[in-house]
């Protein structure tokens, strides 16, 4: 008896285990997908009855305008609606089109589509985002506070938009759980998932880094040291006093002590500051480190930054000190010759199948580009435009054994499937990567693996 309940309890801990590990690992790659940037974009929130919402936000996400149209059924404006992106579009010269993946995203995605084929000249590029969590944003108090004027169906739109530039900005303000790339989550113990999480949040953050200028105060509560009292601080600060000028002048927000400033100095990040080293990893406490490379080479800190000749000829053993070592003046000199490197990759687009909107319309055999929207044990699942994700077995993913589907592929990834098997009723799709080749965007190279992807 008490043997079998034993035996029980360690198979479901076990298994919780992970199940929390792979959501954590999932959500880890979506955090680091790859951003589109600094580029005006329109985000569209399809829908049929209640339009498609759509926002068109800056390239440093500011809401510049927003509206509403209805393209599809029942109202069926579709030459009114385009006649309204084309507008706003030129207005506000946007680059990308975002389009969420929900209810009417293909007969949105082909609205997009025309609207590219009927206005070259404006250089569009349409792409489909996972739009998981944004209603949860919408209704959020977060999103009150900082989109007060909007009405609560247009905030996602907004968030749609936003997440194509920057997926780790926009998706720091959600709740991890709510993302939804994890596997049975929800029977999951809420501690443990939470705390994991969490912990990924963070690590994610302070790997990227952040710029203090531009950051919202769910990004900053992220950072190592920052508290969500102490990050609402410096967005207060900084909206009262103007952008931040130095690292330094983080020390005059209210609250903000020595240690707290020691611990998150270094994973924030100040562009076009008075100090160039403000905007690398470079902890201000190794700045003299630097200071002596520059006395050393001659010039200043500016023309040391990025100079890789020079930068490559100096000795790390020459700068060690007794608080400094060699691995720490060694990474240092890395951060010089590429100051700010983003860890994230390039930013890759997929192209649905053209004729390919819904479930009929798929047939055995096909062969689709598709994007991996999740990974679980058993396999992983792709968005292949038919509003319904297809599952690639793990026994699907590989001409060889796969141990760990995350081996193969990860969120993110774009892929080309073939079709096995529609099932209409039940609303499934069997995919498999075996007679395809594999992923070709968003990849980082894999410990273990000998070459890059293509």
């Amino acid at each position: 008896m008490h043997l079998g309940i034993d035996l029980r309890l360690r198979l479901r801990t076990a298994a919780e285990d992970e199940a929390v590990r792979v959501f954590a690992a999932n959500l880890r790659d979506l955090l680091l997908a790859a951003p589109a940037g600094t580029r005006a974009t329109l985000g569209l929130d399809p829908g049929f009855r209640t339009g498609v919402k759509v926002a068109d936000v800056d390239a440093t996400g500011k809401v510049v305008a927003t509206d509403v149209i209805y393209p599809h059924v029942p109202r069926n404006k579709w030459d009114e609606s385009l006649a309204t992106l084309a507008r706003l579009a030129k207005e506000h010269d946007v680059e990308l089109v975002a389009i969420g993946n929900g209810t009417a995203s293909r007969e949105t995605d082909k609205l997009a589509g025309e609207l590219c084929d009927r206005h070259p000249e404006l250089k569009l590029t349409k792409v489909m985002v996972s739009e998981a969590g944004a209603s949860v944003y919408s209704a959020s108090a977060f999103a009150s506070q900082e989109l007060p004027d909007l009405d609560v169906s247009l905030r996602g739109a907004v968030s749609i938009a936003r997440r194509l530039q920057d997926p780790l900005a926009e998706l720091v303000k959600i709740d991890p759980k709510s993302i939804g790339v994890g596997q049975y989550q929800h029977d999951l113990a809420e501690v443990k998932l939470s705390r994991s999480l969490d912990a990924v949040v963070e690590d994610c953050v302070n790997g990227v880094g952040v710029d203090v200028n531009t950051a919202s105060a769910p990004l900053l509560s992220r950072v190592s040291g920052i508290s969500s009292g102490l990050a609402e601080n410096i967005v207060a600060h900084r909206d009262a006093n103007g952008p931040f000028r130095s690292r330094k002048g983080l020390k005059d927000v209210a609250r903000l002590g020595p240690k707290a400033y020691e611990q998150c100095a270094g994973f924030l990040r100040i562009q076009g500051g008075d100090d160039p080293l403000d905007a690398s990893s470079v902890h201000p406490e190794a700045y003299p480190v630097v200071r002596a490379m520059v006395k050393e080479t001659g010039g200043g800190v500016g023309t040391l930054i990025g100079n890789t000749a020079v930068l490559r000829s100096l000795r790390p053993a020459d700068y060690v000190n007794d608080t400094f070592g060699l691995p720490t003046v060694s990474d240092i000199l890395k951060e010089l010759e590429k100051p700010g490197r983003d860890p994230r990759p390039a930013f890759r687009t997929a192209t649905f199948k053209e004729g390919v909107e819904k479930l009929g319309d798929l047939e055995p055999g096909m062969v689709l580009e598709g994007v991996v929207t999740n990974v679980a044990a058993f396999g992983a699942f792709v968005d292949v435009g038919v509003h319904q994700d297809g599952l690639v077995h793990v026994s699907a993913l590989s001409k060889t054994f796969v141990k760990d589907p995350r081996d193969v592929v990860k969120p993110g990834d774009v892929v080309k499937v073939k079709v096995l098997e529609v099932d209409i009723a039940r609303k499934r799709i069997a995919l498999t990567l075996r007679s395809t080749t594999t992923r070709r965007a968003a990849g980082r190279r894999r410990p273990g693996r000998g070459r890059r992807a293509p």
